[in-house]
């Protein structure tokens, strides 16, 4: 397994208290046996979230719904994990899904890392939901500058000329203006 699963181990260890459970769930190679934890009542959040990483960086679509949770989640090492196996899932409802999350403005404190997973995705709704999310947090006085700082970065990677004007507006504002100017260059050179 990659970086992410040796985090996400190290991570859940303490919380499964090196259970017997905990162990046979990083061990198992039956699909069958992590899908069911995903649906089986009473199953803790580390065995939840063990379970759909494994199923969603192997390709199980069925680890979905459980992973969008995830990464709509309040720790925001959940969401890193959850947005990683979202993009090697690569279920095509992931955009749309990561889109919602972006843009909901009663959640833009959690929308971290849907924003860094639409740009990652690069798919047709990745810079409307990027666009969308920054034009609400432009006021220099927000509170959620690290949001509008990865939809700026985001857009500079996409380099997509529809987001010209909103990076010009993200010139001025003192945390967001050296990436905008970072951005806007890379729409020149695209």
């Amino acid at each position: 397994m990659d970086e992410e699963f040796h985090s996400l181990t190290d991570r859940l260890a303490d919380e499964a208290g090196e259970s017997a459970a905990f162990r046979r769930l990083l061990a198992t190679d039956d699909d069958e046996e992590l899908a069911d934890v995903l649906v089986e009542a009473e199953r803790p959040l580390w065995a939840r979230e063990i379970a759909a990483f494994r199923l969603g960086c192997a390709g199980d679509r069925r680890a979905f719904e459980a992973l969008v949770l995830l990464l709509n989640h309040r720790d925001p090492e959940r969401c890193v994990c959850a947005a990683h196996a979202l993009e090697r899932l690569g279920d095509p409802r992931t955009p749309r899904a990561a889109a919602a999350l972006a843009t909901n403005t009663l959640r833009t404190a959690y929308a971290l890392h849907p924003v860094r997973l639409l740009t990652a995705l690069r798919a047709p709704e990745s810079v409307p939901a990027l666009m969308a999310t920054l034009e609400r947090l432009l006021a220099p006085e927000d509170p959620h500058w690290r949001v509008a700082l990865a939809c700026v970065e985001g857009l500079g990677q996409l380099a997509d000329e529809r987001a010209r004007p909103l990076l010009e507006a993200a010139l001025p504002h003192p945390r967001l203006g050296g990436a905008a100017r970072e951005a806007l260059s890379r729409l020149r050179r695209a």
